[in-house]
């Protein structure tokens, strides 16, 4: 972990020290005032994870605890880091498939959810394999993607956890996910999806960074992307190859190294909790 955080650290001072430039610039520099909720987001069906099927998909920050710490402290990291900066959209990619980012996507929108100031949005941008339906359970009446390209509604397509997170499904891939990321139609769907729905925070859940040109040409659209990469899986070079690419099209917020093996004693997850 020491040898991984080390050599991270030092390809990204290199990388500052060639590039010699600032920070990509936001997509909205303006923080997004508080707004009361829709009452459409009542309306909207609601889903109910069993405790054994949120055991089974490795749904662990539904109601908090031990399990929920590491993404209730990537939530507060998150949220402080956003509300500095006044962004409200956050990509959640991974250099290659099987690191977990759609995990990490639904676990930190039900953690950030569990607060209840906060309105969040969770859309499974994956076009060309998409899953948080079959996390969920649910298949709804539409697919996002049909929604993106305007042959669909977005609640024919979104469902409810809770008061306060919406979460945008597909049950099928889209035939053409490149085309339809990068084009003006799906950028006018979800702006007016965020416009409509007021959340305080959308997640989108891209596609990994070396499978395809997807989040080239969406990634612009965000304010800053999370990178996902899998613990004794995913090759430092790949990192350095991924945090560099979004870093031109975004503001790289960080990498998450997930499916830890072993865990760290040092890190206090138990620290204050009751048995």
């Amino acid at each position: 972990m020491e040898k991984l955080e080390a050599a991270l650290a030092k390809a990204r001072e290199m990388r500052q020290g060639a590039l010699g430039g600032p920070e990509a610039p936001p997509r909205s520099a303006t923080a997004k005032a508080a707004a009361p909720v829709s009452p459409t987001w009542q309306s909207l069906p609601e889903v109910a994870l069993p405790e054994g099927h949120a055991q089974r998909y490795r749904i662990s920050a539904l109601s908090g605890g031990r399990d929920a710490a590491p993404y209730d402290m990537l939530r507060s990291r998150i949220i402080r880091m956003m509300k500095e900066k006044g962004w409200s959209r956050l990509a959640v990619t991974s250099p290659e498939a099987g690191c977990g980012k759609s995990t990490v996507s639904l676990n930190l929108a039900l953690s950030l959810a569990r607060q209840s100031d906060l309105k969040v949005m969770l859309l499974d941008l994956d076009l060309r394999r998409p899953s948080l339906h079959r996390t969920l359970g649910y298949n709804p009446a539409k697919s996002l993607h049909e929604y993106l390209d305007g042959s669909a509604e977005f609640d024919q397509c979104a469902v409810r956890m809770g008061e306060n997170l919406i979460v945008a499904l597909n049950v099928s891939s889209s035939r053409r996910p490149s085309e339809l990321l990068q084009s003006q139609a799906s950028r006018d769907a979800l702006d007016a999806a965020e416009r409509r729905w007021r959340p305080d925070v959308v997640i989108f859940d891209m596609s990994p960074m070396l499978a395809s040109d997807d989040n080239v040409g969406f990634l612009g659209n965000v304010d800053c992307a999370l990178l996902i990469a899998a613990a004794e899986s995913t090759t430092i070079p790949n990192i350095d190859i991924c945090e560099k690419e979004i870093a031109q099209l975004t503001n790289v917020l960080g990498v998450v190294l997930n499916k830890c093996r072993y865990a760290d004693d040092s890190v206090g997850y138990d620290y204050g909790t009751y048995q």
